[in-house]
């Protein structure tokens, strides 16, 4: 194996050569303490830049074994060394040359602790992956500044942040059992009958719309449990923590305009993802299936059922396998639940602000004017009660305009300056004095929505002569063969990786429905949520890419449903895919 000393030396002697003699640098090399490995060489210093992959063994990385010692501490130990590198990166990080020159760079983790391929720990080695941009003067290698970055600046920052430094073993800790903490307070919702959990002095608001970090707390109003509402829930490393439990079956928050309702469901829907400390919202947990619902107008839907929500169309459209290129406010919106629950969620997040109006209520007046025959639409309303009732799903709904869901709540939080009080009272009074009055709809209980089967033909990840063409656009889209997928809407996605990973799935998906024959839509998904388990994004990882993160069930969900050439063939699955 070249020692790291050869590199610096060969690349030394390709200055003043046409970029693509970098070409040569490929491979291996050893340094002080660690591997060196040159994956992938830009073409140009205007392209992408080139890859490599550091390697630490378990003894030269220093590490204390307790860091690594389940797969949870793993990659909550990861998360912390990758935001470390990540801000070293940016300082070392300095322009030589044209293009990307002096770039070093690793994917920049989010508010959220996610598994990553960036930096993992793999039995007993720490391997982390980096962007590093080439120096070039015009398309001419810089080669002497090409030495200084691979041979002072890439060991300086391999020193300073990947070797372990005891100083920093209790801020590595603090994390760790952070995470560790969240996770048991998630583990416990199920078996106390809860969805979601708000520790006592949790900082919801946000530094602004587009900075997803803790707004000041100088600022912000700590987060109060109101006492009839509050659990408390044990952690292994510390105290028990008390705080707001929202119970099973369907929980209603109130209040007026800028109270922060909204801000409550957003941070509930964060919820499903562990945050690192300092975010504020360390100890607001969600279960892990919840997802959040919206209407999507012009979205694309195959093949869904949506009967329960939307009855026989006026041209005669099968809504029990409901298929458009262009959804309106109320298809998408039924068209996401039924997808989130064939993608295994029992529970639903909804704010009035980005629903359809006449998806969510229909009131009495309304109901005497067009009489039920001339409205296909079965409103939330009218179904949410069953929902839980017969299909074991849960709601909990940001609403402001309609008094209507009184009747059918079991659960009313009202929020007044940040400030959250239990109104489930209050609430029953009004609604027992001053009945809506509807009509409810005929055949009340609900059932699962029937599973589908794609058709992997419909599955196209090829542009041209190329098989496979995909793209992460940010957190908007992924570029998929000659389609753009369309993902404003899905707002649990929360880092780039996540699409860059969802794009790998989706090019499995036209192999594995091809094999698999009568697989539905819910297998595929179970299969990928497996190997995510067992192995993380690395499993999806084809040419070593630094920048997948995990995903859950739902969003790759979100994006197979969002493809607007997909397909689904034969009848449905008759159990559901449950």
């Amino acid at each position: 194996m070249r020692m790291l000393e050869e590199l610096t030396r060969e690349v030394e002697r390709l200055d003043g050569r046409g970029y693509p003699a970098y070409k040569a640098i490929k491979g291996v090399c050893e340094g002080e303490g660690f591997e060196l490995d040159v994956l992938y060489v830009q073409g140009d210093p205007f392209a992408s830049p080139s890859r490599v992959e550091i390697r630490l063994s378990a003894s030269e990385a220093g590490y204390p074994e307790w860091a690594f010692a389940t797969r949870l501490r793993a990659v909550a130990s990861c998360d912390w060394i990758n935001r470390r590198l990540e801000r070293a990166c940016r300082r070392a990080s300095s322009r030589m040359g044209t293009g990307k020159g002096g770039l070093i760079a690793v994917a920049a983790p989010s508010e959220k602790v996610l598994g990553r391929t960036s930096v993992q720990w793999d039995h007993g080695e720490l391997r982390v992956r980096l962007a590093i941009g080439l120096p070039a003067f015009g398309r001419r290698i810089a080669g002497r500044l090409a030495a200084e970055l691979l041979g002072r600046k890439l060991p300086g920052l391999i020193t300073g942040t990947l070797v372990h430094d005891p100083a920093d073993e209790a801020a590595l800790r603090r994390h760790v059992e952070c995470i560790e903490d969240a996770e048991a307070l998630r583990d416990q919702l199920k078996e106390r009958g809860l969805v979601a959990f708000v520790a006592d002095g949790s900082i919801l608001p946000r530094a602004s719309g587009v900075d997803d970090r803790s707004m000041d707390a100088s600022r912000a109003i700590p987060f109060a449990a109101p006492e009839t509402l509050r659990v408390t829930l044990s952690r292994p490393n510390g105290r028990d923590l008390s705080g707001m439990g929202l119970a099973e079956g369907v929980s209603l928050v109130v209040g007026g305009g800028f109270h922060g309702k909204s801000t409550l469901l957003e941070a509930l829907q964060a919820g499903v993802y562990n945050h690192p400390p300092g975010d504020g919202r360390e100890y607001v947990v969600t279960r892990a299936d919840a997802v959040k619902i919206r209407a999507e107008d012009g979205r694309a839907v195959a093949g869904t059922d949506i009967s329960a929500f939307i009855g026989k169309l006026p041209d005669g459209t099968d809504t029990a396998a409901f298929t458009t290129s262009d959804a309106s406010g109320s298809t998408s919106q039924a068209a996401a639940i039924a997808e989130a629950l064939e993608a295994g969620s029992r529970l639903l997040l909804i704010d009035e602000d980005t629903s359809a109006t006449n998806f969510m209520i229909r009131d009495r007046r309304m109901q005497a004017l067009i009489n039920r025959e001339g409205e296909p639409i079965t409103p939330l309303v009218e179904r949410i009660r069953s929902l839980f009732e017969s299909a074991g799903v849960s709601t909990i709904l940001v609403m402001g305009g309609s008094g209507d869901y009184f009747e059918v709540a079991d659960t009313v939080i009202g929020l007044r300056d940040y400030r959250v009080e239990d109104l489930t009272g209050a609430a029953r009074r009004i609604a027992e004095a001053d009945p809506t009055g509807m009509e409810k709809a005929a055949g009340a209980a609900f059932v699962h929505p029937l599973a589908r089967r794609p058709d992997p033909e419909s599955i196209q990840p090829g542009k041209g002569k190329r098989e496979v063409k995909t793209r992460s656009r940010a957190l908007r889209a992924i570029a998929f063969g000659y389609e753009e997928i369309e993902l404003d809407a899905v707002e649990q996605l929360v880092e780039t990786g996540q699409l860059n990973a969802i794009a790998a799935a989706l090019v499995e998906a036209r192999s594995y429905f091809r094999e698999q024959g009568e697989a539905t839509l819910a297998n595929w998904l179970e299969s990928i949520a497996g190997r995510l388990d067992e192995a993380g994004p690395e499993t999806l990882a084809q040419r070593s890419e630094g920048d997948f993160a995990t995903f859950r069930s739902h969003e790759l969900a979100a994006a197979l449903g969002r493809l607007r050439s997909l397909q689904m063939r034969g009848e449905p699955a008759k159990d559901g895919g449950q």
